[in-house]
């Protein structure tokens, strides 16, 4: 019944909504596998408003809700939003969770158009309702007329934008009752740290939090720290073990990673906290060993200093054969001879990772909005305009306990407090092994750094699969995360006894 308009069937909560929230509603039935599942779609907005009530923002999202029987238990809801700051959510969407996906021919480039695109096997719509969600700037939100951009360009002013839309959603739909998700990938997953903080804090406790691709302290990537350099020298090393770079023996890939982890965070992570005061002929033991993981020059390594910067690795590893791998999926290549021109590209789109996917998502979103949800708005789509919001965006962070703002965002401190709050959150922490946007071991190190007791340590999990940013692109590890997380939302909806 695909484009069925529900003014005339019965009225849901959603279209009690105010004039200015008016939504389109549509029905489908979708065929995943062996399961029929009948759900209703929604497309609008939420109006997002200052304590005085004047407007501040509309703020756009994409809702599936699956058909349940009267009475029955009320089903999760997850909101889901991507990252930048300055993308919108389309990529959870269609190319991730969504009831309609487009896949990809991830690790290689996506063909132009026609492209294919149907139903989700892997649909997170059979565990949970999905609302997503476009921040300020992306997608069709909006800044409502007379705000500003500073008002919602910030960190915490993004987080109070996006728990005035989830709760406005809420009480929109008369879902207080329902578990309640976040899921957020990339910048999201920082949103999504701080944004479930708040929200408990505002009194909505949350089941679940998922961390697709994460970063919570900003400050290990700030120049002149070396901590960025352990982060990424795991994903440095997946990038060689999977072009057959690499000097030493490996067996798996996951024995080799585990060994690198424990150079990494041992002997790499002592002789760079050195510095200067690290002997010469350490230095080169160091370097040799660093070279065999990496497939470099150990001279060039000591030349160096050890420290190997990311987009000199994007263009060494591969030199000889004139390509540059991905930033957020090095198993991409793309052709680099010869490039006139030595300053700033936009990270987001001059990469082949994103190349390679980008159009076959941006093309069935529209197709999507157009044929199966009956949307229409004269407004541009921006999918990506982090050129000018993170250009624009305000970095300081007021962290739970800490008394000044922080420089840079450590959302660890939120998680952290969020957890403490309510024992019973669970959060689970998701990436790829080639991303090296947001290296996963990163990600372990600010998971080390929640500074939880063995309680709350039980309540967090994490998988690494061997896939890049966007894991979900990638057609085979798609399917193991589909069953991963519904097997989250199993453990984390169970009655109390």
């Amino acid at each position: 019944m695909k484009g069925m308009s529900l003014d005339a069937m019965e009225r849901s909560p959603m279209s009690e909504a105010a004039e200015s929230e008016r939504c389109v509603g549509t029905k489908h039935v979708l065929q995943a596998g062996q399961t029929q599942l009948r759900y209703d779609a929604y497309a609008g907005v939420v109006c997002v408003r200052r304590d005085d009530h004047s407007p501040l923002a509309d703020v756009f999202y994409v809702a599936y809700r699956a058909e349940t029987e009267p009475g029955a238990t009320p089903r999760p809801i997850t909101f889901l939003f991507n990252g930048g700051p300055g993308s919108a959510s389309l990529w959870l969407n269609i190319g991730g969770f969504g009831p309609k996906r487009a896949p990809t021919a991830t690790p290689e480039a996506t063909l132009p158009a026609p492209y294919l695109f149907g139903d989700n096997p892997h649909t997170l719509l059979t565990s949970s309702d999905l609302v997503f969600i476009d921040a300020v700037g992306t997608g069709f939100s909006r800044l409502a007329d007379g705000a500003r951009p500073d008002e919602v360009w910030g960190v915490d002013q993004d987080v109070e934008v996006f728990a005035r839309a989830i709760t406005r959603y809420l009480t929109i739909t008369g879902s207080w009752n329902a578990p309640r998700y976040l899921f957020g990938e990339s910048y999201g997953t920082t949103r999504a740290a701080a944004l479930v903080h708040r929200l408990q804090n505002l009194g909505l406790d949350f089941n679940g939090v998922i961390l697709l691709s994460t970063l919570l302290n900003w400050a290990t990537t700030q120049p002149g720290l070396d901590q960025r350099y352990i982060n990424l020298l795991p994903s440095y090393a997946a990038a060689a073990w999977y072009h057959g770079k690499v000097k030493t023996e490996t067996g798996s890939l996951h024995d080799f990673l585990r060994e690198v982890r424990d150079f990494a965070q041992t002997d790499y992570a002592q002789a760079l906290q050195l510095g200067d005061r690290l002997a010469p002929d350490a230095e080169r033991v160091v370097a040799t060993r660093l070279a065999g993981y990496l497939g470099m020059d150990p001279a060039e390594l000591g030349r160096r200093r050890l420290r190997v910067e990311m987009e000199e690795f994007r263009r060494d590893l591969l030199k000889a054969e004139a390509q540059v791998i991905g930033r957020f999926d090095s198993r991409f290549v793309a052709e680099h001879h010869y490039v006139i021109g030595t300053g700033s590209f936009d990270p987001a789109t001059d990469d082949a990772a994103t190349a390679g996917v980008n159009s076959a998502h941006l093309s069935s979103f529209h197709r999507h909005l157009a044929e199966d949800l009956a949307y229409r708005n004269d407004l541009h789509y921006r999918h990506l305009h982090n050129m000018t919001i993170s250009r624009a965006w305000e970095w300081h962070h007021q962290a739970p306990g800490i008394d000044e703002p922080l420089q840079v965002p450590n959302v660890a401190l939120d998680l952290s407090a969020a957890m403490r709050r309510n024992p019973n959150l669970r959060v689970y922490f998701m990436g790829g092994v080639y991303d090296l946007a947001t290296p996963f071991f990163g990600a372990e190190f600010d998971i080390s750094h929640l500074y939880l007791g063995p309680r709350l340590r039980a309540n967090v999990q994490f998988s690494w699969y061997e896939s890049g940013h966007m894991t979900f692109v990638d057609e085979e590890v798609v399917a193991q995360m589909a069953k991963d997380l519904a097997g989250f939302y199993a453990e984390t909806t169970r009655k109390p006894s």
